[in-house]
């Protein structure tokens, strides 16, 4: 089960067919990873498939990403990471630079999802980590 968001918000939010997935940050255990940028990257899209896979998802599901960094100038590296995560699937993405992130992470990607149809229920606030 993933872990509990460390504000007032919900992890995943199931609408229909949909599923949408709250920025993710490089946490682990309750805290950002070391490793820096690439390290929390990679820990980010960990979590990402976590919560997809909660509820019925992959990584290949996703049809829209919105990475934000606190330093654009770590695109190179970021987009490293994420496509080892995505392999040959490519979602439509965003890239922001940001003033600042919760917790100090360096990165943040959130998701739109379309599940599966066997896995379609009704739209509401998914249960897990929430």
């Amino acid at each position: 089960m993933s872990a509990r968001p460390v504000a007032h918000y919900s992890p995943v939010v199931v609408a229909g067919p949909w599923l949408i997935v709250s920025g993710q940050v490089g946490l682990k255990d309750g805290s950002l990873v070391g490793g820096g940028i690439a390290a929390e990257t990679t820990q980010a899209l960990a979590n990402l498939e976590a919560l997809l896979a909660e509820n019925g998802a992959k990584l290949t599901d996703v049809v829209k990403t919105t990475v934000f960094m606190v330093d654009i100038g770590n695109f190179a590296v970021v987009n490293t990471a994420y496509a080892a995560a995505f392999g040959d699937h490519r979602p439509a993405r965003s890239a922001i630079a940001v003033a600042g992130l919760p917790v100090g992470a360096l990165v943040e990607i959130e998701a739109w999802a379309l599940r599966p149809a066997q896995a379609a229920g009704p739209a509401g606030v998914a249960t897990s980590g929430s």
